[in-house]
């Protein structure tokens, strides 16, 4: 059983280098100013061989209101609460200030086990710091440098006999626990790949613009306060991933940032923070495109919305504070006519109303999850499909350009996730997109494959003899015979 380690401290002191260090890739947002991290963002750790958990943290603040740091040190400090260990990590170059003071009394009464450690160590512009560290009373501080990876053994070396005391603590208080472990039926067949499993959780991303109610949706649904949240637009600045059972699905949510437009996005650090939640997107298999309902279908959620079915993701449109609204069968008739119109590319994409401030709607909104991923993966046998495009011909044949009738010999399918088809006809390069659309059309009623992307491919298959015109070759052990004179010649 691995254990888990939190990594505190002032902001701008590197906890997130340190993080992208220890996980071993660059997840957590970096930037030099100072407060960039606000949410807990937690990891799979490798530092030589040992595997644990690594949590990184927003910086302490001097602050204890409901202002946004009072809300952020609060979130830090249920972190150290929930942590095995504590890495706290101070600036060698700055030195120990009265905050790293503070928070270090803070630790000695929170945490069983406080790890102190001196970024930025490297050089003698650190030297000082390094000694003055000694004053927090927290043992031999560390000298590490997260950005170039120096210190590492000596934090390995630290936290070995740490992990095996956990080991040891965890083994003996470890409940017996029956495991159902799944059988294969009698033909060797096994469950589904695409049926969510806690090795392959289903993984759902919530996207939307700036205070759409994405992070207190998660909450909700988590069912405690996991991500920080606020009234003011825009706090969620990194892609927050949690695992979790989701009414007996096992989901991987995706906490995105508030995307805006382009023109509107001038500061680095929101155009990190929105790379980061289009990387989410596209790594996630149902997006959940949040709207407000008193500003629905903006031009920017129609961007969102096209661009998760680019991605050819399985999209739920969710709308959000359905508390607010009075007259809520007109809106909904409204919002159903608006959304045919605006987004006919996601048509019969399901709809749903959810109040995360309640929690009303939100076991809809996992049916409607469940339900986008399940035809997401659907799979249509070739002989269904065959038959099913002879009538689509016959009803509706192709046009012939210049006179020559396009065929359309068979179709198959041959992906999934999104599903995709291949239709093996003549001209494909001549299939106007207006019968492509037609096609795709009828796949999602006759096939009830409602909302999904679906990607259709025209290829073209000869009939001509790909042997006409070769010359046959003759073998070597004949082709010396030919060079002989025949016995006529004689």
């Amino acid at each position: 059983m691995s254990f888990t380690l939190a990594i505190v401290g002032r902001p701008n002191v590197g906890k997130s280098t340190l993080f992208n260090r220890l996980v071993g890739r660059r997840l957590a947002l970096v930037d030099d100013q100072p407060g960039v991290t606000r949410d807990l963002r937690e990891g799979e750790a490798r530092l030589g061989d040992l595997r644990f958990t690594v949590i990184d943290t927003a910086g302490l603040e001097d602050a204890t209101d409901d202002s946004l740091q009072g809300r952020m040190r609060r979130l830090t400090e249920r972190a150290v609460e929930m942590a095995d260990i504590c890495l706290f990590v101070i600036d060698a170059r700055v030195g120990v200030t009265p905050v790293d003071e503070i928070f270090a009394e803070i630790l000695r009464k929170k945490s069983a086990h406080v790890i102190l450690a001196a970024n930025k160590a490297e050089g003698r512009a650190a030297e000082a710091g390094l000694f003055e560290a000694y004053s927090l009373g927290l043992g031999e501080p560390l000298a590490i440098s997260a950005e170039h990876g120096e210190g590492m053994s000596d934090l390995l070396s630290v936290l070995m006999p740490l992990a095996s005391e956990h080991e040891e603590r965890a083994e003996t208080d470890a409940p017996v626990i029956d495991v159902d472990v799944f059988e294969d039926d009698e033909d060797g067949a096994s469950a589904p790949d695409w049926r969510p499993s806690q090795t392959r959780p289903l993984q759902v991303a919530v996207v939307g613009r700036p205070n759409a109610g994405k992070s207190t949706l998660i909450n909700k649904i988590l069912g405690y306060d996991r991500l920080l949240t606020g009234p003011e637009a825009g706090i969620t600045r990194d892609s927050i991933s949690l695992s979790l059972d989701w009414d007996g699905t096992p989901v991987r949510l995706f906490d995105t940032a508030g995307m805006r437009k382009r023109a509107r996005v001038q500061d680095k650090l929101e155009k990190l923070s929105v790379a980061d939640g289009l990387r989410a997107v596209k790594f996630a298999e149902v997006v959940v495109v949040l709207l407000d309902v008193e500003i629905p279908f903006e031009q920017q959620d129609l961007r969102i919305a096209d661009l998760a079915e680019r991605e050819g993701r399985a999209v739920v449109v969710a709308v959000n504070k359905w508390d607010l609204e009075n007259e809520k069968q007109d809106k909904l008739r409204e919002l159903r006519e608006e959304f045919e119109r605006l987004l006919p590319q996601l048509r019969g994409a399901p709809l749903v109303t959810v109040s995360a401030k309640t929690g009303r709607g939100l076991d809809r909104l996992h049916d409607a999850v469940v339900r986008a991923h399940e035809v997401w993966n659907r799979r249509v046998p070739t002989a269904a499909l065959n038959r099913w495009l002879a009538e689509m011909v016959t009803a509706h044949p192709p046009p012939a350009p210049g006179g020559r009738r396009i065929k359309l010999r068979y179709a198959t399918q041959a992906k999934t996730r999104p599903p995709g088809f291949v239709v093996m006809c003549s001209y494909p390069d001549k299939v106007p997109e207006s019968y492509s659309r037609y096609l795709v059309n009828g796949l999602r009623e006759d096939f009830d494959m409602p909302g999904t992307p679906i990607r259709l491919h025209m290829r073209s298959q000869s009939d001509k003899n790909p042997y006409k015109g070769k010359k046959k070759s003759i073998p070597s052990r004949l082709r010396k015979h030919l060079d002989k004179p025949s016995f006529k010649d004689k």
